[in-house]
């Protein structure tokens, strides 16, 4: 990258809210067959060493169950200012919420790309519970198109977020709806959509300003195009220096530590 660029970069400090570490010393399950390479939290400081990271939110992903052996490590060794977001099942005591929160934890994940029907069984119950338990908020990934049936249950729940901008052209006005009504969206994954990027991160910051929060996707597990330097700049070029630095970090801080 041109070293005027970088430079550049560097200004703009970074809450990176969707990363993922893969450390092959914790479980691992395949999922669909899938099992993704390492990615430790040394590769991740080291991806992303061009930029100014302030923190950012260690996300659980499918091939790493409900287990938070993995979790609580890499939340210690990355320190103060990351998160984690995790899974967790519907029958989770309430001690073991207050156990991950006070080691870093803030929010709850349902992914409904690989997780089944019973993801949406244990939504309603698991979101609200974790919300009033811990003030955690819910994370989905899902596909927009499914947004239009689960509408009026995710305008009832206390704080939601939508993973990678909703994937799809065809429910991006209902993930719209969603942003009008409080929701947070990941503005990453810019590989994994079927529509424009740019004009997308015009259209939520034009309902919301606060909605957006940017993330790496690190290591970017199953995408068709893994995250790129440029997609910084991406984001830059689109909303503009002032806007951009919310979604780089304004907005996730606010997300993730309400309060700060």
């Amino acid at each position: 990258m041109d070293e005027l660029i970088v430079h550049k970069l560097a200004q703009f400090p970074i809450f990176d809210s969707h990363m993922h570490i893969v450390d092959p010393r914790f479980p691992l399950v395949a999922n669909q067959g899938y099992l993704p390479d390492p990615f430790t939290v040394e590769d991740y400081r080291a991806r992303t060493a061009p930029f100014h990271i302030i923190g950012g939110a260690v996300v659980s992903g499918s091939f790493q169950a409900e287990d938070q052996t993995y979790l609580l490590d890499a939340l210690e060794r990355l320190g103060p200012g990351f998160v984690g977001v995790t899974q967790l099942p519907v029958t989770v005591p309430d001690q073991e919420i207050l156990r991950l929160h006070a080691a870093g934890v803030r929010a709850v994940r349902f992914n409904f790309r690989r997780g089944g029907t019973e993801v949406l069984e244990k939504l309603e119950t698991l979101a609200r519970r974790v919300y009033d338990l811990a003030g955690w908020h819910a994370e989905l990934y899902i596909d927009s198109t499914y947004l239009t049936e689960l509408a009026p249950l995710l305008t009832s729940l206390p704080r939601v977020c939508i993973d990678h901008l909703g994937l799809s052209q065809a429910g991006f006005t209902d993930l719209l709806r969603l942003v009008e009504q409080g929701a947070y969206v990941k503005a990453t994954g810019f590989g994994r959509v079927d529509f424009d990027v740019p004009q997308a991160l015009k259209a939520i910051s034009t309902v919301n300003p606060g909605a957006l929060v940017f993330a790496t996707d690190l290591p970017c597990p199953r995408a068709p195009r893994p995250f790129q330097d440029s997609d910084v700049e991406l984001v830059i070029e689109a909303l503009g220096e002032s806007l951009a630095r919310r979604v780089f970090s304004e907005n996730a801080l606010g997300l993730y530590h309400p309060g700060i």
